[in-house]
């Protein structure tokens, strides 16, 4: 389960280093390039609350191993892809698969271990491999990128997604024929909650691209809004929806969800502005880029050490705070270091800020986003706040990037202009989160 988890995490990042010789290899510009990152993470989010569902319904190991045997196709077929828009379906269908496995794999982790100290270091092997895949993306697409080609980032998870599917085979308990009857699927909920995000980035995506009519813009924004639309409605009809619209009477946890959309696109962007700085501005090969960003990963790992202790003494508001000031520091940062045309020294701050931020700012929306959760809505609680988070960053990246990086739209210096809409999104959020409603955040968290 913590391979599967490793390989999916790496996904999130690993694509940020090899951006640049996806786009030269394959003829696209840098703000197409975001379908690459966003089509991964809209899926995934869009489609996570479904595959929970699909594990009720169909059985955990039938779930685990459909989602499992999607990513690996998905990811051979990203490897060996001709074309961009054969690219692009790859990044949705594997975000397919992640969205169906995930919630299986961590509910297979529960169901194996008890509750008490052995469920607990499960799940901290869990979390800490998660990390470690975020981190090392960046690492491994430097080097792979460098000495193997960008279609290595895909293809070399594929042996290792044969092993988790055969492991599984043999160690994860068969379902038992009962589990079929405990769910239903809201299948129109999931599409429309996919379908808004996608034609809301095609809409930011397409105007920023040369040529373009301005109809094609406006019927995606039409089109995200009317699928906006019919997911309140189809949810408020729905007699077992993904979301209850109850769920959101909680002001501090609506509060907390759109916070973390806003500081997610804003972390999200900001991985992008480094390896387009990096490797476009001052011609760092992607070898070079993966190690320059080591700092970043190795205060990525530091901050998940210290800010759970910070937590429970400073309150989860004030850390998210901190985590919104530190994002917005790091954004000011890198549009200074981009007028002023600095070194890769130059973004060492704005690495330690994003770290921060992320550490801080995402740790305590998570809290946020769970308080005074009970056991019937938890599970809800936790997959609208993973929705958000990775819903969040995709939208965040279509608009900053999509916008910054268009010329068709602007003259400005597109990290500029990426980095102040970055800026504002986060002082909104710092709005959002500091007009919530007092609650018990600010109790120690257990362990």
């Amino acid at each position: 389960m913590s391979m599967l988890q490793f390989f999916i995490a790496v996904d999130v990042t690993v694509v940020n280093i090899a951006l640049p010789s996806i786009g030269t290899d394959l003829g696209v510009e840098g703000h197409s390039l975001t379908w690459v990152v966003v089509g991964y993470t809209i899926t995934g989010g869009g489609l996570l609350m479904l595959g929970g569902r699909l594990g009720d319904l169909l059985g955990r190991r039938r779930t685990l191993l459909v989602g499992t045997t999607l990513f690996g196709l998905a990811s051979l077929l990203a490897g060996l892809a001709p074309s961009f828009p054969v690219l692009v379906a790859a990044r949705l269908l594997q975000g397919a698969g992640e969205a169906v496995a995930l919630p299986a794999a961590m509910a297979t982790i529960v169901l194996l271990f008890p509750e008490g100290p052995r469920r607990s270091r499960a799940l901290s092997v869990w979390a800490a491999v998660a990390s470690c895949g975020l981190v090392l993306g960046f690492a491994l697409s430097g080097v792979i990128t460098a000495h193997l080609g960008w279609r290595w980032i895909f293809l070399i998870s594929v042996p290792f997604i044969l092993v988790v599917i055969v492991a599984a085979l043999v160690l994860v308990p068969a379902d038992r024929s009962a589990s079929r009857e405990r769910a239903r699927l809201d299948l129109p909920g999931s599409l429309l909650l996919m379908a808004c995000p996608l034609l809301f980035v095609y809409a930011v995506v397409e105007a920023g691209e040369p040529g373009t009519d301005a109809w094609v813009s406006v019927a995606g924004l039409v089109g995200a809004v009317l699928a906006a639309v019919g997911f309140v409605r189809v949810e408020s009809r729905s007699p077992n929806p993904l979301v209850p619209m109850t769920f959101f009477a909680d002001r501090a946890r609506l509060r907390a969800n759109l916070t973390t959309m806003l500081l997610s696109g804003a972390l999200s962007t900001s991985f992008l502005l480094f390896t387009f700085y990096l490797q476009d501005r001052l011609g760092i090969g992607p070898l070079g880029a993966g190690l320059t960003m080591l700092p970043l990963a190795a205060s990525l790992i530091a901050a998940s050490v210290l800010v759970p202790r910070l937590l429970g003494h400073w309150g989860a508001r004030a850390c998210v705070l901190v985590g919104l000031t530190s994002a917005a520091g790091a954004m000011a940062v890198i549009a200074l270091v981009a007028v002023l045309g600095g070194g890769a020294a130059w973004l060492l701050p704005s690495m330690l800020l994003i770290a921060a931020g992320m550490g801080f700012g995402i740790v305590g929306l998570q809290y946020i986003a769970v308080s005074g959760t009970t056991d019937e809505d938890a599970g809800i609680a936790s997959g609208v706040q993973r929705a958000a988070d990775q819903l969040g960053g995709a939208a965040g990246v279509a608009i900053y990037i999509g916008l910054g990086f268009a010329p068709a739209l602007h003259t400005g210096d597109p990290f500029v202009i990426a980095a102040v809409l970055a800026v504002l999104g986060l002082v909104v959020g710092a709005v959002v989160i500091s007009r919530s409603p007092a609650t018990a955040e600010r109790q120690p968290m257990a362990g």
